[in-house]
């Protein structure tokens, strides 16, 4: 080895030792701002202002790990759904840039969480679940591949799969439980503890809906105990204190129902957990029916049905409140109510009959013969997936025709989505009795239209192709190479919006992001914003921000100005 002078020597270390005090000194920076806001509690906004310096100076410096944590926390610390679902969508922006599997999947699995568990929105959530799978496939963190595979399992409970997400949740309590007995930074802890408990939870669920009440009722007992007066862990004492009390109402212990059940309510609605808040309402109505306190239980039917006009959504447990009120009030002769009531059943039944079609399709063959393929690499590919695709939706038959049956009391008719050649839709109205067959056969195509115009709004989204003038749904299908309807249908489904509000929520979001973290755009006029995210005039850029942000966008620049100051 070649001998290095003395001098030349120091030189490198002296430069080496610039380096590493240049890189500390850059992350000092971010570090001086975030230890302020770090340990505050989830949707505290407070810590938002302060966020915000992290990523205007992460833009500025083009750091695009810190813009990622930046918008990450944003999320974290946001108590608007709508705005975390917006920098859900910025942490997948700044994902893509840094190139990085990992920091991808985990942004993918985080917008994911928001539409599952702040709008219920289940087809957009599993979207993302399973875009984050298929890139921590590879990945070397067991602590992600577990968090996404808890939340497939969600998804499989959902709809009914309690087997299958009995042994995933089996899995994810065995991982974090292993991990919580390691000697981590608290803030590690904290995530794996939360995923222990949550994954406890589940299995819960699973053992109640698979009849096993003895060992739900141990499993419970662990999560109160461990939870019991935690204050950062409410949520989740709650979620315990709600299985105990369904399951005294299983076991007839109604009294017992009525105060676990009431006791879990409040830190349910404190966090809008609206899907299980009606489930409580449902149970508790019940209970009160049991004990004959007929006038509290029909408020509390009454709430799930305010929850659902509201939010569109319930769980399947809790669909049997509306085949109550429906003979309540037919033995009452009140044909007005009685009528209101059966067709808020079927609008519920359309709505399980179409997440369950999609969810287990989805599941069936995005996730789980991709699973299967990799495990049985060694087997021929082709004949392999042949086997699995004509079990999975011979399974999926079946079932479909059971659940059918349990939830349909007359025959109506459904729409299918498919394609001709000519890239219109053709509407199908299919009665019951040739439904599940035929729409099986439809699956497949529907699906890859879905997928195809999903994978182009991405690329669209990602290029900024909404920027530009005259950006028109004929226009966008053209280069998508589908049918508008196609494209508003998809649109409307997975982006829960309309074409037109769509393109104008994204424009919104684009230079709200600018005036958070450019400063040079605080300066610009209104007519000057417009133009830059492609709205054509101030009066319509001007409605649009407020209807949006809440705020009219001189307002937000003025308050924009004042926190530089």
């Amino acid at each position: 080895m070649k001998h290095i002078p003395n001098h030349y020597l120091f030189i490198i270390l002296l430069f080496l030792s610039e380096f590493i005090f240049a890189q500390k000194e850059k992350l000092s920076g971010y570090y001086l701002i975030q230890r302020h806001y770090v340990n505050r509690a989830e949707n505290d906004s407070t810590a938002l202002p302060l966020i915000a310096k992290v990523i205007r100076k992460a833009k500025a410096e083009k750091n695009y790990l810190q813009l990622q944590q930046g918008y990450n926390d944003a999320l974290f610390y946001s108590p608007n759904p709508t705005i975390k679902l917006k920098y859900a969508d910025s942490t997948i922006y700044a994902a893509h840039k840094l190139n990085d599997d990992k920091v991808l999947a985990k942004a993918y699995m985080s917008k994911g969480i928001v539409y599952f568990y702040n709008f219920k929105k289940y087809r957009l959530a599993l979207t993302e679940f399973l875009k984050a799978n298929d890139k921590s496939c590879h990945s070397k963190d067991p602590y992600a591949r577990n968090k996404i595979k808890y939340w497939i399992a969600v998804v499989r409970s959902y709809i009914g799969y309690h087997e299958e997400s009995l042994k995933g949740f089996k899995e994810t309590t065995a991982f974090f439980e292993r991990e919580i007995e390691k000697d981590m930074h608290p803030n590690l802890m904290y995530n794996n503890l939360m995923g222990y408990y949550n994954s406890l939870h589940q299995l819960a669920i699973c053992y109640r809906h698979l009849k096993n009440y003895k060992v739900a009722d141990s499993v419970i007992a662990i999560g109160i105990s461990a939870t019991y007066k935690n204050p950062d862990y409410k949520l989740e004492y709650s979620s315990f204190l709600k299985e105990k009390g369904i399951n005294n109402y299983i076991n007839k212990n109604y009294k017992e129902a009525i105060s676990s059940l009431s006791a879990s309510l409040p830190e349910l609605k404190n966090v809008n957990d609206f899907g299980w808040a009606a489930a409580v309402y449902s149970y508790l109505g019940n209970s009160q029916l049991e004990l004959g306190h007929i006038e509290n239980a029909i408020y509390s039917f009454n709430k799930v049905d305010s929850i659902f006009n509201k939010q569109n959504f319930l769980l399947p447990e809790v669909r049997n409140v509306y085949e109550t009120l429906i003979t309540h009030y037919g033995k009452l002769n009140n044909t007005e109510r009685t009528l209101y009531y059966t067709k808020q059943l079927l609008k519920l039944d359309k709505r399980l009959e179409e997440d369950f079609i999609y969810l287990s399709s989805n599941i069936h063959q995005n996730y789980d013969s991709k699973k299967l393929l990799k495990e049985k690499s060694m087997l021929e590919r082709n004949g392999l997936y042949g086997a699995i695709l004509v079990t999975v939706l011979s399974l999926l038959l079946i079932i479909v025709g059971v659940y059918n049956v349990k939830i349909k009391s007359k025959e109506r008719s459904v729409s299918v989505l498919s394609e001709n050649k000519s890239g219109e839709v053709i509407e199908e109205e299919i009665q019951s009795s040739t439904f599940r067959i035929r729409q099986i056969n439809k699956l497949e195509i529907q699906t890859k239209i879905v997928n195809d115009i999903l994978q182009k709004l991405e690329e669209f989204e990602n290029n900024r192709d909404f920027l530009q003038s005259g950006v028109i749904v004929q226009k966008v299908a053209e280069k998508f190479q589908t049918s508008p309807t196609n494209l508003s249908y998809v649109i409307n489904e997975y982006k829960g919006a309309s074409f037109n509000r769509y393109v104008s929520e994204l424009r919104i979001n684009y230079i709200t992001d600018k005036l958070n973290t450019d400063p040079k755009y605080l300066r610009y006029s209104m007519e000057a914003l417009a133009e830059e995210c492609g709205i054509a005039s101030r009066t319509n850029f001007s409605n649009l921000f407020h209807e949006i942000n809440g705020i009219r966008p001189v307002d937000y620049i003025k308050k924009k100005l004042e926190d530089l100051q």
